[in-house]
């Protein structure tokens, strides 16, 4: 470990000398609102993933989706994302409940260029904004109403490096099984594997 400790950058000069100082202009993309370009990105938005802090720095990262637009744009200072149905784990909507910073990375596919936007986050259970939220005939089950403090576009270069738009450089098809998880864990058999699987693919069917 002492190897690693050598290697470790504690200030910000040294992080500077490494990456360079802020380039000109940079600077003036960081907005404290949303614009029209802004709310744009987010209307044509089918994904995003939200990352949150409990009060003691524990981190967690969400993915969050569903047809373009799926997230409210309120007014220029203030989004709406709905939550549906999931795992219960609620990891990200506890920590909003101790630490309301939040940060948000918004996608489109096959575009390079990502949305970020950072805020305050509270929970909501109000009927009339979960009925707005609805999919596929159910309301949103609750709403992470985001209070923007800071939004700007971020470069492509990621997307460019991973080619991750470029279907010819995908692999091939990586199955989770989470049947088999549960199954190591319980030292059970295959054949409960694979009902747990086929219970998930039902669920993923019926109960987006």
């Amino acid at each position: 470990m002492a190897g690693h400790d050598e290697h470790r950058i504690h200030d910000v000069e040294t992080l500077r000398a490494l990456v360079g100082e802020l380039k000109p202009g940079t600077a003036l993309k960081l907005l404290d609102a949303l614009d029209e370009f802004a709310c744009d990105f987010i209307a044509r938005s089918p994904f995003l993933v939200l990352s949150t802090s409990n009060a003691e720095g524990r981190l967690d990262a969400s993915p969050k989706g569903d047809q373009p637009g799926f997230a409210l744009v309120e007014d220029p200072n203030t989004l709406v994302i709905p939550d549906r149905l999931g795992n219960r784990l609620v990891f990200g909507h506890l920590n909003i409940l101790e630490n309301p910073g939040v940060g948000i990375l918004f996608l489109i596919p096959g575009t390079n260029e990502t949305l970020r936007v950072n805020g305050r986050a509270e929970l909501t259970k109000d009927p009339a904004l979960l009925e707005r939220l609805a999919a596929r005939g159910r309301p949103a089950v609750l709403a992470i109403r985001v209070h923007v403090e800071e939004a700007f576009f971020h470069c492509g270069k990621a997307f460019l490096r991973s080619e991750l738009w470029q279907p010819e450089t995908w692999p091939e098809h990586h199955k989770v099984s989470f049947g088999k998880m549960f199954a190591r864990k319980l030292a059970a058999k295959d054949e409960l594997a694979e009902q747990i699987d086929a219970a998930i693919a039902e669920n993923y069917r019926t109960e987006l």
